[in-house]
């Protein structure tokens, strides 16, 4: 008869102990593993720098891939925009929606548990991002699909051959001690081909922001020289003459101001061929 009631108070401490367990919160550990990337968490510093350096505003939808507890998409609902975070470890998502409930955002700040790689980003304006390059390098072409415009910031970790269109470093007196610097991509608009331009024709090739290519007109063959988009923004010269102009929405248009090297302005216009 003791050894029956040992042994039923031995299975009742036990019972209780495993639903104590059960029953305390998850905590996240600042580099443990996960399916594509370990867990570190940016520090408040840097996620408020790349809001800022993302120009994060209540017209956006902010997305983040491997998006850990939530901080980057929590601070994005908190300046007003929508955003979604896409995790696949289902105790993070968990604690992401448990600490936007917190932040008095959940109604903004929404969490997915899904495969980085394969979920849809194509409405995202912003993607808030701390992924290592190999993440970044495996994503670029879905970044670089995004409608043009639309903002990539991240912290610290870049995409091989596609240079930032800014970086800011945090200054010594941030709570920044390692990865430190946040990066900016606005993805350009896709200008490669040929163009009817005035009495003649340019062609151009791209790679990622950077634009090259001639001008064919009265004067001969001219080279772009310095050409580059920021979004729907481009600029180059040819012949000592600096071109800017803005990409139409439907990409088949550039209308934009030619300034000389004595200083005239003229209007100029190229419609895709």
């Amino acid at each position: 008869m003791r050894v029956v009631c040992a042994g039923v108070f031995v299975l009742v401490a036990s019972m209780a102990s495993a639903q104590t367990a059960a029953e305390k919160p998850f905590v996240p550990v600042s580099g443990q593993a996960g399916k594509d990337v370990v867990w570190v968490p940016s520090p408040p510093d840097m996620v408020n720098k790349m809001m800022e350096l993302g120009n994060v505003t209540d017209q956006d939808f902010v997305m983040d891939l491997g998006s850990g507890d939530g901080r980057n998409i929590i601070a994005a609902a908190k300046r007003g925009a929508r955003g979604l975070g896409v995790e696949f470890n289902p105790d993070m998502v968990a604690l992401s929606r448990r600490l936007a409930q917190e932040a008095g955002v959940a109604d903004k700040a929404q969490f997915v548990e899904y495969d980085m790689y394969e979920y849809d980003i194509s409405k995202a304006t912003v993607m808030a991002l701390f992924l290592l390059p190999v993440n970044m390098n495996l994503l670029a072409p879905k970044f670089y699909n995004l409608a043009p415009g639309s903002r990539i910031v991240a912290n610290t970790f870049g995409i091989e051959g596609w240079e930032p269109d800014e970086r800011v470093t945090l200054p010594p007196a941030s709570e920044c001690e390692s990865w430190c610097e946040a990066l900016l991509w606005v993805v350009p608009a896709k200008i490669a081909g040929t163009w009817s331009m005035g009495n003649g024709t340019m062609t151009l090739t791209q790679e990622w922001q950077m634009v090259q290519g001639t001008i064919n007109a009265g004067n001969g063959s001219q080279p772009v020289a310095m050409g580059r988009l920021r979004g729907l923004d481009l600029s180059f010269t040819s012949d000592g003459t600096t071109f800017k102009g803005t990409v139409g929405a439907d990409g088949r248009t550039i209308t934009g101001t030619a300034t000389a090297a004595n200083g005239t302005t003229t209007a100029w216009k190229a419609s895709k061929k």
